[in-house]
């Protein structure tokens, strides 16, 4: 039996022509933009491995629904998502991220622990979390860089420069926190 490791990333926006200007991805095409994604989640993520996606996994979830289970399906690892405001439709999960075959049932907010830590997932940062005062840690995204963490929290989406476009680990999203 392997070692099963867990990893972090957010807003991949898969399939979303627009994110390459509105977040500035140094991509020519979307195509290229998500092959990359796909490249660099699979050069780190084995196929035991567990990726928390903190939101807004794709785009286009109506029109290009087959490409989102092409994509998906690609993914090494077992996925868990905590929703997005783009994996919604009409306040509800969209039914294309619904039908994916995640881990486990995508929620809101998603708590777990990692290298002994208490660790708080959202899309959306929050300012409070549980375990704040007793060493815990807060994960988000949706702020593409524009909303720095405070303490132990930090914005783990793919525009991060630490993120690199790559799935991560606690112990490199952590380094430095305090």
């Amino acid at each position: 039996m392997s070692f099963v490791r867990k990893f972090y990333i957010s807003d991949t926006h898969f399939l979303h022509d627009n994110i390459l200007h509105l977040s500035n991805r140094p991509f020519t095409s979307i195509e290229e933009h998500d092959e990359h994604l796909i490249q660099q989640w699979n050069a780190v993520v084995g196929q035991e491995d567990i990726v928390y996606h903190l939101g807004d996994f794709a785009f286009s979830l109506n029109e290009k629904a087959d490409k989102v289970r092409w994509i998906f399906s690609r993914l090494n690892g077992r996925k868990r998502l905590c929703i997005g405001n783009h994996d919604l439709r009409h306040g509800e999960l969209h039914p294309t991220i619904a039908g994916l075959t995640w881990d486990r049932r995508p929620e809101g907010f998603i708590f777990t622990e990692d290298e002994g830590a208490k660790l708080v997932l959202a899309h959306y940062a929050q300012r409070s979390w549980q375990w704040e005062r007793k060493g815990g840690y807060h994960f988000y995204g949706h702020a593409h860089g524009a909303l720095p963490g405070i303490g132990r929290s930090r914005d783990v989406g793919v525009d991060m420069p630490e993120v690199r476009f790559t799935p991560t680990t606690f112990k490199e999203l952590t380094e430095g926190m305090k």
